[in-house]
């Protein structure tokens, strides 16, 4: 979460750089980083798998690993809600999660749009209001591709909204191999190109974010919360998102 999701982070907020070079790119993601708020412990979420059962077969949790203390305190999953202090994003939660035995694998980012004040047709939603709200989500891995998330009125007489995807999906636009991203990275390193590297300045700024919130886990022995093998993660995490009045992307059948 500190190095890869937080890149990731940085490369979507970031303005636009002066040029493409490398250096200019890279000190637009530090200044990012340098507006951001510290992370508070209360806007963060640890959980830690355990046992589970499913479909006749059974998983071992964490501290099942012989390798492992049986009172171990360590997190194998983490949710946070981080803030931008600048003119573009003050305000806009960025929530990240990451973790081991989840119910899928998978990286992406998720712009949600927030509903507009005086929906003509929430009506048209009955209820579930989650589905009146667009949603442009870029899909980092497996299966990389763009999709916007848009409502549409069904075809016919009546006035109901369905909800559909405007997918481009790398693999069948563009048939030919698509490079692993290490190999990506080992032929930049070769080549001397920096965009995709992390700067010490970087670096520095992204521990400063996340270092107080570390130490309050360590020093107060916050017990993380248990989550079966194979789930979304633990239960916490969503109350997280829905104090912010987000939607975990996972959630639905994208």
């Amino acid at each position: 979460m500190q190095n890869h999701l937080l890149q990731i982070l940085a490369l979507f907020a970031m303005e636009t750089p002066v040029s493409l070079d490398a250096e200019d790119i890279r000190s637009e993601k530090v200044k990012v980083l340098r507006s951001m708020k510290p992370l508070l412990l209360e806007d963060v979420v640890v959980g830690q798998y355990k046992g589970h059962s499913k479909g006749g077969k059974s998983y071992q949790g964490y501290t099942d690993d012989p390798t492992v203390p049986n009172h171990s305190l360590t997190p194998t999953f983490a949710a946070a809600a981080m803030f931008i202090n600048n003119a573009r994003w003050d305000g806009v939660p960025f929530l990240m999660k990451a973790g081991n035995a989840l119910h899928t694998r998978g990286a992406e980012i998720r712009v949600q749009f927030r509903h507009v004040p005086g929906n003509l047709y929430k009506k048209s939603f009955a209820t579930n209001l989650d589905n009146a709200t667009n949603a442009l989500v870029i899909r980092v891995q497996p299966d990389e591709g763009i999709y916007l998330r848009i409502n549409n009125k069904v075809p016919g007489l009546g006035m109901r909204l369905d909800r559909s995807d405007l997918n481009l999906l790398y693999r069948s636009r563009y048939p030919r191999e698509i490079p692993d991203a290490y190999e990506r990275l080992l032929l930049d390193a070769i080549e001397g190109e920096r965009r995709l590297f992390i700067r010490s300045d970087e670096l520095d700024a992204a521990w400063d974010l996340f270092t107080p919130a570390l130490k309050e886990l360590e020093e107060m022995k916050i017990v993380p919360e248990l989550y079966p093998y194979g789930s979304r993660g633990p239960v916490g995490a969503h109350y997280l998102a829905s104090k912010y009045n987000v939607r975990w992307g996972d959630l639905g059948d994208a």
